[in-house]
C-alpha cells in the first residue's frame, strides 16, 4: 500500500487571503460572465468528442421515455403521479385510480401542469411535491422552487377544484418547514425576519399559523439556538388518531423530539443519536446510532425499537427488539400500512424486504420474497387498508413496480423496458483492503467480451458520507452510454455511507474522515491489481460530497486516475461551513474555526493543490440555483488550477439546484457531457 502524502496549501492558506472570493458571489456581475464563458468554451470542447452527439441522443430518449414506470403515490382512493416527458418539460401533476393504474395504459387526470402555471406566472417553476392533509386528502400545500433551489414556495391547492385556494396558505420563497396540524392550522418555519433562521440558514422557530390571520401573528410553539442545524414542528396522523411533535436538530445526527400534549411539550426521552421512526399502533418506533443501556438491558446500535407510547411516557422502557443488526446486515428503512410495518434491510448491500404484524403473542415477521439480490424498496403505502407498493432492481434488471394486497403475495404491476442489451454482461462483488486492514466491498459491472487485461475503460462511483449507502441499481443511462460501449464499472461501498449501519459512517467522520479516501484509493488500487483495468484507463465519480471524495482522491494519489468528474462539490473545506447550508454539516466533517482545522487541512482539497504535481484534466460541474453546496467551490478549485496551469474542463448550469439539472432534457445534456468526457479521456 502506497502511504498518503499530506500537501502543503500553495496559494489559499489557512492564513492567507482567498484570491478568488469573488467567485463565491453566486448572482455577481464579474463572477456570471466568468461561468459564461468557461462553460461555453470547456462544453464545446466536450460536445466534439466523436460519442456526445450519439450519448446525447440515446439519454434524452431514455429520460424522457413513456415507457418508465410512473410511481405512483396512494392519497386515500387515488394514485398521484409526477410526470416529465418531452411534452411536458417541467411537468404534469396526474392523478387515476388503482384499477386503472393497473391497465397498460392509463388514463390519467391532470390536476396541475407546471408547464401552464410557470408560463402563466414568468416563473421558472420546479415541482418539489405536494403534502396533503388526511384523512379527506383534498387539501395539499403544493411547494414549488425557482430553478430548482432548495428555497422554495409553498401554496395551499384544492385537489377536488384543480386549484390553488384564494385566500389559503401561502408562504413566500425560503428554505420553509410546512406542514398540516388540521383543516384551519399548519405549523410552520420559516424566515419570520431577522433572528429566525440558524447558521446553517434553516428554521429556528417553530409556529402554529391559523387559517386567515396574517403570518406574522402565528403563535410561536418552539424556539431553537442560533447554532442549531434546523427546528421544526409536524403532526404524524394515524388511524388511531393525530400525534403532534416538536423536533429540534443541534447537528447531524443529534435531536430531541417532543410530543405536543395541550400547552405542554413532554419530550421523548431516547438518546439524542437515535432516529424516531413514526409512531405505529400506539407503539413508539426508535432506531438506535449507538448502544443503549436502559430499564436494566443494553440494546445494540443499528436496533429497531418499539414500546407502547403510553407505557412509555408512564415511564416503561421495556422495548421489543423489532431488527437486531448483523455483522454486515443493516437497517436501510421503516414504513407501515394499516396493519402491517415494513423493513427494509440491506445484507452485504442487497436489499430484503420484511413485513411485521403486531398480535397478542408478540410480533410476527415475515420475508417478502424478492426477485433476486439487488435494490428493493418500499414505495407507496396506504394508511386505509395493507396495499402498498415495492420496486425491485439491479445492474441487469430494470425497475419492476409490485403490489401487494392485504397481507397477499406480492404481484409484478409495471416495468421498465430494458433500455440496453445486457447479452453477456456480468455483475460480480468483490473486496479490497483499506490501510487499515478493513475489507471494503465493491460490485463490478462488465461488459459483454471483458477481459481482466488492464485495458478497460473503467468508471469507479463513490459516496461515503452521511450514513447513505451505494446499493447496487439498474442505470439505464450507464448501462446504455458506458458499460454498452465497452467501459466497466464499479461501485464502492465505502465508510462514511450507511452500507452496515450507523458503525459504517461513524469509521469515516471528523478526524477519521480520511478513511473514506484510502477505502476508495483501496478499490481502485485493487482494481489495477486484478488487471481490471490501469491509471491510463480508470476514471472517477462522485458528486456532492461524493465530489469531495473524488476531488481529494484526485490530489492525494494523481497517479491513480486519468479522469474525475467532481458534481457539485464541496472542496474549500477551510470556508464550507460559512457557505449556504455548510454549518449544518460540521458533525461530519468537524468545525474548521477550531483546532478540528489541524486535520481538515490534510485533506481539504482546495488546500492541497500543488503546482509541482501533475493531475488528470478533471471535469468539474455545478449549478448557479444550488443553494445547498455553494457553487462557489467548484468555481474557485477550477479557477485555481487555471492559474496554476492545469488543464481542466468547467460546467455550470444557470439553473437545476443541487441535483444540478431542473428538468430530464437537462439531465441527459448533463449525464451526455458526463459519458464523452470519460470516453474522451479513458478510450
Amino acid at each position: 500500500m502506497i502511504l498518503l502524502s499530506v500537501f502543503i496549501p500553495l496559494i489559499a492558506g489557512a492564513g492567507d487571503e482567498d484570491p478568488y472570493l469573488w467567485l463565491e458571489e453566486v448572482e455577481g456581475e464579474k463572477a456570471l460572465e466568468w461561468v459564461k464563458a468557461r462553460s461555453a468554451k470547456d462544453t464545446a470542447e466536450i460536445e466534439a468528442a466523436p460519442e456526445f452527439a450519439a450519448i446525447h441522443a440515446e439519454l434524452l430518449e431514455i429520460f424522457n421515455s413513456r415507457e418508465r414506470i410512473p410511481n405512483p403515490a396512494i392519497r386515500g382512493a387515488w394514485l398521484y403521479n409526477f410526470w416529465q416527458d418531452a411534452e411536458h418539460v417541467r411537468g404534469v401533476w396526474r392523478r387515476t385510480f388503482l384499477d386503472q393504474y393497473l391497465v397498460e395504459s392509463p388514463a390519467w387526470e391532470i390536476v396541475l401542469d407546471v408547464d401552464a402555471l410557470a408560463a402563466a406566472e414568468g416563473e421558472n417553476w420546479v415541482w418539489e411535491g405536494a403534502s396533503f392533509l388526511p384523512p379527506d386528502y383534498r387539501r395539499c400545500l403544493v411547494t414549488l422552487s425557482r430553478g430548482g433551489s432548495d428555497a422554495s414556495v409553498v401554496r395551499e391547492f384544492d385537489s377536488a377544484t384543480k386549484t390553488f385556494v384564494a385566500d389559503g396558505f401561502f408562504v413566500p420563497e425560503a428554505k420553509s418547514n410546512v406542514a398540516w396540524k388540521d383543516a384551519d392550522t399548519v405549523w410552520i418555519g420559516t424566515d419570520f425576519g431577522e433572528g429566525s433562521l440558524t447558521t446553517s440558514g434553516y428554521p429556528r422557530i417553530a409556529k402554529e399559523w391559523k387559517r386567515g390571520t396574517p403570518l406574522a401573528s402565528a403563535r410561536t410553539v418552539f424556539e431553537g439556538e442560533v447554532g442549531d442545524v434546523s427546528v421544526g414542528a409536524t403532526s404524524t396522523y394515524t388511524p388511531e388518531g393525530r400525534y403532534d411533535l416538536v423536533y429540534r436538530t443541534p447537528e447531524f445526527y443529534r435531536g430531541t423530539q417532543y410530543l405536543i400534549l395541550g400547552e405542554r411539550l413532554v419530550k421523548i426521552d431516547v438518546p439524542e443519536d437515535a432516529n424516531l421512526n413514526g409512531i405505529f399502533k400506539d407503539h413508539l418506533l426508535v432506531s438506535l446510532r449507538s448502544d443503549w443501556t436502559v430499564g436494566g438491558a443494553t440494546y445494540p446500535q443499528d436496533a429497531l425499537l418499539a414500546i407502547d407510547l403510553d407505557a412509555f411516557l408512564a415511564g416503561s422502557r421495556a422495548f421489543t427488539v423489532l431488527f437486531e443488526p448483523g455483522e454486515r446486515v443493516s437497517l436501510a428503512g421503516v414504513s407501515s400500512t394499516r396493519n402491517h410495518l415494513l423493513l427494509s434491510t440491506l445484507d452485504n448491500v442487497r436489499g430484503r424486504l420484511y413485513r411485521l404484524t403486531p398480535g397478542p403473542d408478540g410480533w410476527a415477521n415475515e420475508e417478502i420474497p424478492l426477485p433476486g439480490l439487488g435494490n428493493a424498496g418500499v414505495g407507496s403505502t396506504s394508511d386505509d387498508d395493507d396495499t402498498f407498493f415495492f420496486t425491485y432492481n439491479d445492474f441487469l434488471t430494470p425497475p419492476s413496480l409490485y403490489l401487494v394486497r392485504d397481507g397477499q403475495a406480492p404481484v409484478q404491476v409495471k416495468t421498465t423496458p430494458a433500455f440496453f442489451d445486457t447479452a453477456g454482461m456480468q455483475v460480480a462483488q468483490y473486496e479490497a483492503t483499506s490501510k487499515d486492514g478493513t475489507r471494503i466491498p465493491y460490485f463490478l459491472f462488465t461488459p459483454s467480451g471483458y477481459t481482466a487485461n488492464g485495458e478497460n475503460p473503467t468508471l469507479l462511483y463513490g459516496y461515503g458520507g452521511f450514513e447513505i449507502p451505494m446499493e447496487p441499481g439498474y442505470s439505464a443511462a450507464t448501462g446504455k452510454a458506458w458499460v454498452g460501449r465497452g467501459g466497466v464499472y464499479a461501485l464502492a461501498n465505502i465508510r462514511g455511507g450507511g452500507e452496515f449501519g450507523p458503525k459504517w459512517h461513524q469509521a469515516a467522520v471528523k478526524e477519521k474522515h480520511q478513511t473514506a479516501f484510502d477505502d476508495f484509493i483501496a478499490v481502485a488500487e485493487d482494481l489495477i491489481a486484478r488487471k481490471i483495468t490501469s491509471p491510463r484507463r480508470l476514471g472517477i465519480v462522485g458528486g456532492s460530497n461524493g465530489g469531495l471524495l473524488v476531488g481529494a482522491c484526485m490530489v492525494q494519489r494523481p497517479d491513480l486516475f486519468e479522469a474525475v468528474v467532481c458534481q457539485v462539490p464541496l472542496l474549500d473545506m477551510k470556508r464550507y461551513s460559512k457557505l449556504l447550508a455548510g454549518a449544518s454539516w460540521m458533525a461530519e466533517y468537524g468545525d474548521p474555526d477550531t483546532a478540528d482545522w489541524e486535520y481538515i487541512k490534510t485533506w481539504s482539497p482546495y488546500h492541497n493543490v500543488d503546482a509541482a504535481r501533475d493531475y488528470p484534466r478533471a471535469f468539474f460541474y455545478t449549478s448557479t440555483r444550488d443553494d445547498r453546496v455553494h457553487p462557489g467551490h467548484a468555481r474557485k478549485m477550477v479557477a485555481k488550477l487555471t492559474d496554476l496551469k492545469k488543464p481542466v474542463y468547467y460546467y455550470e448550469n444557470t439553473e437545476g439546484g443541487h441535483g444540478v439539472a431542473a428538468n430530464l432534457n437537462q439531465r441527459a445534456y448533463m449525464w451526455a457531457l458526463t459519458y464523452a468526457y470519460l470516453w474522451k479521456m479513458l478510450r
